[in-house]
């Protein structure tokens, strides 16, 4: 009984090769684009944080990461310790972003997209002629 159960698992009935090959490669092409972005992301982050003195390994630790971004945009530990308050978070995390876009000379709308858009508006942000002014001074 047990055999003739498993028989009945490779069976894909209504489903032909041609369809789950396309399945398999659209698969694989969505990873590969995925990868692509989280590489650039983190490329990305890695440069702000070296831009602003801090070392660029710190973007990729997941809690340090955090402490960094506060002393990036130069905010109080209680922002830090916030990002870990469920809800309170995510305008925690709205705050250190501006902090770190101000840091740069740039606009509160930047820091806005830090948040929202980190894999595009880190890379702009890293990449970019913008210079770290210590504590978002112009």
């Amino acid at each position: 009984m047990f055999f003739n159960l498993a028989q009945n698992y490779d069976n894909f009935e209504g489903i032909d090769e041609g369809t789950m090959a396309v399945a398999g490669a659209s698969a694989m092409l969505f990873m590969l684009v995925y990868l692509a972005i989280v590489v650039v992301a983190i490329a990305g982050m890695w440069k702000v944080f070296s831009k602003a003195g801090q070392p660029g390994w710190a973007s990729i630790v997941p809690i340090y990461n955090l402490y960094v971004m506060s002393q990036i945009g130069g905010k109080e530990i209680i922002w830090f310790i916030l990002c870990f308050v469920p809800i309170v978070n995510i305008a925690a995390i709205f705050v250190l972003n501006i902090g770190i876009a101000e840091s740069f000379g740039k606009s509160t709308g930047y820091g806005v997209g830090l948040a929202l858009l980190p894999f595009i508006f880190y890379p702009m942000l890293g990449f970019s002629g913008a210079e770290y002014l210590a504590d978002g001074e112009d």
